[in-house]
């Protein structure tokens, strides 16, 4: 199975996707997690990243898909993967097909975390503060949001047409949440 939770940044993406990992076998492929490696590695490619990310700014395309692309044989040993944070617009929605298409293999459930901007804006102002992480500076984060819901609100109904499209509240407690998944992915 190939799924896709969606939401913006700070929705509990990771929290849901690691109890899937342990519940389910899958694996995740969070590009911020892939982001944020690359940065830690100080390649060129880190300091490019780096710079994009600080500005608040979405790392391009095709330096997604190419990290994306080179962990589908992980993905596949595993009987599926969980796409987190990615895709963020219609391009990258239509190049993922494209590559699982290529693999004989397609997207078989997106799960939409629906959640408040400004419950996520003090819930990352408390995590900046907490762990210092530079993504997660408040201002950038604005950026990342605003960005998030201009670039990705043509993702909805993409999905939704294919009728692969799931809304969950996200803003319910963890354990709702992740039951709310659950029965999503065993309908």
């Amino acid at each position: 199975m190939n799924l896709i939770l969606f939401g913006p940044p700070a929705a509990g993406k990771g929290t849901q996707a690691k109890r899937l990992v342990e519940t389910r076998g899958m694996v995740q492929l969070s590009t911020g997690d892939m982001l944020r490696a690359a940065i830690a590695s100080g390649t060129e490619l880190g300091r490019e990243c780096q710079a994009i990310m600080s500005r608040g700014d979405l790392v391009s395309d095709d330096i997604v898909i190419a990290l994306i692309e080179e962990r589908l044989p992980e993905t596949e040993a595993a009987g599926g993967a969980i796409f987190d944070g990615f895709p963020r617009t219609v391009a990258q929605a239509e190049a993922l097909d494209a590559m699982l298409a290529r693999r004989g293999a397609r997207i078989d459930r997106v799960v939409r975390l629906k959640v408040d901007d400004a419950a996520l804006l003090e819930r990352v102002a408390r995590r900046y503060a907490e762990e210092g992480r530079p993504d997660d500076n408040p201002e950038s984060f604005k950026v990342r949001l605003a960005a998030y819901n201009r670039n990705t609100a043509p993702l909805l109904p993409y999905y939704a047409d294919r009728g692969l499209l799931t809304e969950i509240d996200g803003m319910g407690s963890i354990p709702a949440v992740s039951d709310a998944i659950d029965a999503a992915l065993d309908s």
